[in-house]
């Protein structure tokens, strides 16, 4: 199939928390298919409601591929079972930080926050562990964040 990358880079692990903000089901299938596009092979680690959207959003499944129970993923990736080179956690909340550092601490992959809501100034302030942080005020509009993803470009090797 054309489009489709001919090797991988590795794996990429999104951690998705409540779907409360509702640029995080758009941002996360455009995330998915610049990661796919540029080699790697994406995975969403989720709660049931953020799961539940991308799959329903996605039902045939051309951008989406393997979907986990985000408790799931960090079971695994503690008990060395699985483990992946780059995980991306979307935060909008106080949770989002914790599993950003829970994932910085039991996982070799690089961190990449994406920081988005009302108060994403305020949740910047408080990591205070190794990552790329890409951060935008961004509630409905994705645009604020998909162009901070983009100057980062986490997929260039």
């Amino acid at each position: 199939m054309s489009g489709e990358p001919t090797s991988s880079l590795g794996s990429a692990l999104l951690v998705l928390g409540c779907p409360q903000v509702p640029v995080q089901t758009s941002i996360a299938l455009y995330l998915i298919n610049r990661l796919k596009k540029s080699g790697f092979v994406p995975v969403v680690a989720g709660n049931k409601a953020a799961n539940m959207l991308l799959v329903i959003a996605d039902p045939d499944r051309h951008y989406l591929g393997e979907v986990m129970d985000l408790d799931r993923a960090v079971t695994m990736i503690t008990e060395k079972k699985r483990d992946f080179d780059r995980c991306f956690v979307f935060i909008h909340n106080d949770a989002g930080i914790s599993y950003a550092a829970t994932m910085g601490a039991i996982s070799k992959a690089k961190i990449y926050t994406l920081v988005y809501g009302e108060h994403y100034e305020d949740l910047v302030k408080n990591i205070d562990f190794p990552c790329t942080i890409i951060a935008a005020k961004a509630v409905h509009n994705p645009l604020p964040l998909k162009k901070a993803i983009d100057e980062v470009t986490p997929w260039a090797v």
